[in-house]
């Protein structure tokens, strides 16, 4: 459990980079930034597949296929779309912290599976990662920025953000339970076939951009710009989609789905803290309070895990007829 926490954090801090990005390409439309990072992650992950090609296509079966494009086009391809028009309308911090309601809904998903603490004693430590959350929309939405934004862009904005979180949660929870289901991948073989198809599907993204009428800003971007563009996407692809996912992988397998799903809170934290430093500024008050709350609500849960493992064990010892290997 130790490990899959610590897979958990870390693939945590790799994905908080994808709310940044947005951020520093604002002038690059979704629909682009998702091709982009998705069609470059495809490349990363055909090479690492290549060396053992044969062995993965000998053991994918229809059923793998058809889960992977799911799982692609919902966790991958949809998800970054909705998250970046998201970050681009709305901003950072409102847009990790709706989907920073992840730990609430995967958890609410997933209660009935196998290895689950009972909700009734998670009840206290989503209640405190529910109050961080509470705190940091009030910051988010009392603060008055530099540049108004209207209802209107506010309400388009805040949709995207909640159909990214409606992406993720219904992904993490199926990519869970497939993963503990099937035997015949390891986390990080399901990580390379997942982003190999992911970059086809990034691929013919590319198709519908050509389809679509030429000009506009996408158009007049200078050639340094470019480059940003896809050296920030080459970045994206090896850390928090190749490497990310198959930190994240790791972390499925060895942790309950309700655990799995608390650990995505990292997520949120991690984006919180690249947006002070990319606006180098410390957190305001709220934004402080909201953070100690969320991690405090994490450890919580964790701790109500390790006891439920401690307690399970403990029934064991208790009956001589279990076979001890």
């Amino acid at each position: 459990m130790q490990r899959g926490v610590a897979y958990g954090v870390m693939a945590g801090a790799l994905w908080g980079m994808v709310f940044l990005v947005p951020r520093v390409l604002p002038d690059f439309s979704p629909l682009l930034l998702s091709a982009g990072r998705y069609s470059m992650y495809g490349i990363v992950a055909l090479v690492a597949a290549l060396p053992v090609a044969r062995s993965l296509l000998r053991r994918l079966t229809r059923e793998d296929l058809i889960a992977l494009v799911k799982l692609a086009l919902a966790g991958n391809i949809v998800y970054y779309l909705l998250l970046t028009a998201a970050v681009h309308l709305i901003g950072i911090a409102p847009a990790s912290l709706i989907v920073g309601v992840l730990p609430v809904t995967v958890t609410l998903v997933g209660r009935r599976d196998h290895g689950a603490v009972p909700l009734a004693r998670l009840a206290w430590p989503l209640a405190i990662v529910m109050a961080g959350i509470v705190c940091i929309n009030i910051d988010v939405f009392t603060e008055t920025g530099a540049t108004p934004v209207s209802v209107a862009t506010r309400l388009v904005g805040v949709a995207c953000a909640v159909g990214a979180l409606i992406c993720w949660t219904w992904f993490a929870v199926e990519n869970a339970r497939y993963l503990q289901r099937q035997t015949h991948f390891s986390g990080n073989e399901w990580s390379v076939l997942w982003g190999v198809v992911t970059g086809a599907l990034g691929g013919a993204m590319w198709l519908v951009i050509a389809l679509l009428p030429s000009g506009g800003p996408q158009g007049e971007l200078a050639d340094a710009r470019w480059h940003t563009f896809w050296l920030l996407n080459l970045v994206l692809a090896i850390g928090a989609s190749w490497l990310g996912n198959g930190l994240w992988n790791a972390a499925s397998k060895r942790l309950p789905l309700t655990l799995s799903g608390q650990m995505i809170v990292f997520e949120t934290l991690f984006a919180l803290l690249y947006a002070f430093i990319y606006d180098q500024r410390l957190p305001r008050p709220l934004e402080f309070a909201a953070i100690l709350l969320l991690v405090a609500g994490v450890c919580w849960s964790v701790r109500q895990h390790s006891d439920d493992d401690a307690s399970g064990a403990a029934r064991l010892d208790d009956k001589p007829q279990v076979s001890a290997h």
